[in-house]
């Protein structure tokens, strides 16, 4: 039976010396990546003073990322993963470096920075598929699910440490300090990659076939697989109907609820803590037993409370409301990405990876414009509530499979089943 014992999870995980390190050097690694996000929106306006201008920026660092990501995937399945890491996370320095020079110099314009951010854009693509495939080598297999549950509490933590240095820093001494202080927190982590030693190795520097080949296996493998195709399927439905939401939520915080900046800050806040929630309990797991279960009635469980945060007209509740929305959603992405790493054939874990990643972060993007295109002419609460009956569908239909998925991602050495076709 699971124990509810966050932190003898984070101690198994940290025991591990080198996953340690990683860890500690990663939290760095985001607090200024976070800034570096906050800088960047803030010199744009700077720059532009144009709304237009803001959205193109933003959207160019997605847009690069989710065009290189499966090439980035097949790269961490051929490369020492530690290698592509550690030079994707130099060229992160480097631009970070050169924007904050150009800045001092004067010498910035918004189409400098937008070459910029497309290669930022492109470097993020490479470290995100090897970060996601290397935190499994680093950990024994019976630690995975603290060390993952870890890696997603630092990345929360860091999402509001980060704007908010970003904050202080640009108020105090302007925006070119901000990109210089991101550059630093690189070194620390570069030091700590360069040193890092994995328990195993996964990828395959002889493989042939030819890139579009190998992505192809790849999306062949995730596909066909009996328990990560429908998971994927889940992964999908929640980044495009629910993880949207953030997105949309000034739409709340002004158009529907009156309240402002301070509305705003006050659900994103409640949405963040109840994704720290979700973090300790995947901490107090021993496994994946049970999680595929658990994963798939969040679907249900998210679907619920948003249809109940869009008919809410009291401020405060909704504030709450939030806190579920970001406990469920949380909860259900990092248990997908725990039965996915858990079930996953090593040697296809980068590409696999990179799926995960391509869905979970351009999904919403989707959801959003199409989201925010109907709520130009309904209103916000619409179509949000209709997502969240989206959600409760879907979740009618995964039930269905959920013998089948459990039996695949919870049976003994789930990786070896990976060609078992889906139902």
């Amino acid at each position: 039976m699971t124990k509810f014992d966050p932190l003898a999870g984070f101690i198994r995980a940290m025991r591990h010396r080198h996953y340690r390190n990683y860890t500690i050097g990663s939290v760095l690694s985001l607090i200024g990546t976070w800034t570096h996000r906050i800088a960047l929106s803030w010199l744009t306006w700077e720059l532009t003073g144009s709304y237009v201008w803001l959205g193109i920026i933003a959207f160019s660092d997605m847009f690069m990322m989710m065009l290189v990501t499966p090439l980035a995937g097949d790269l961490a399945d051929r490369m020492d993963r530690r290698r592509v890491a550690f030079w994707s996370q130099f060229a992160m320095m480097c631009q970070a470096a050169t924007i904050a020079i150009l800045v001092f110099l004067g010498w910035i314009n918004v189409w400098g920075l937008l070459v910029l951010t497309l290669a930022l854009g492109a470097m993020h693509a490479y470290h995100t598929a090897s970060r996601l495939a290397m935190v499994p080598n680093l950990v024994p297999e019976e630690d995975l699910t603290p060390a993952i549950a870890i890696n997603s509490l630092i990345f929360n933590v860091a999402r509001f440490v980060g704007p908010a240095v970003a904050g202080v820093i640009i108020a105090s001494v302007g925006v070119a300090p901000a990109f210089t202080f991101n550059a630093l927190t690189f070194v620390i982590f570069l030091i700590v990659l360069a040193r890092l030693e994995m328990l195993r190795s996964e990828h395959r520097p002889g493989r042939g076939g030819g890139i579009i080949v190998n992505v192809t296996e790849g999306i062949r493998y995730a596909a066909g697989h009996a328990g990560i195709g429908p998971l994927l399927v889940m992964l999908a439905v929640t980044a495009f109907a629910a993880r949207s939401l953030p997105d949309l939520m000034p739409g709340f915080a002004d158009g529907v609820f009156q309240r402002g900046p301070a509305g705003l800050a006050w659900l994103t806040a409640m949405m963040g803590l109840g994704a720290m929630g979700s973090g300790f309990v995947l901490l107090a797991r021993d496994g994946v037993k049970g999680m595929t279960t658990m994963v798939t009635h969040c679907l249900v469980l998210l679907g619920i409370v948003t249809v109940v945060f869009v008919l809410m007209d009291i401020f405060w509740i909704a504030a709450v409301v939030m806190v579920a929305i970001g406990f469920t959603m949380n909860l259900n992405g990092i248990g997908v990405l725990n039965l996915m790493q858990s079930a996953v054939d090593g040697t296809l874990r980068g590409r696999v990876m990179a799926i995960y990643t391509f869905l979970y972060q351009g999904a919403p993007a989707a959801g959003t414009l199409l989201l925010g295109g109907i709520a130009e002419y309904t209103g916000l609460p619409w179509p949000v509530g209709a997502a969240g009956v989206f959600l409760m569908l879907v979740w009618l239909w995964m039930v269905r499979r959920l013998g089948t998925m459990t039996a695949i991602l919870e049976g003994p050495e789930p990786a070896s089943r990976a060609r078992e076709p889906a139902r």
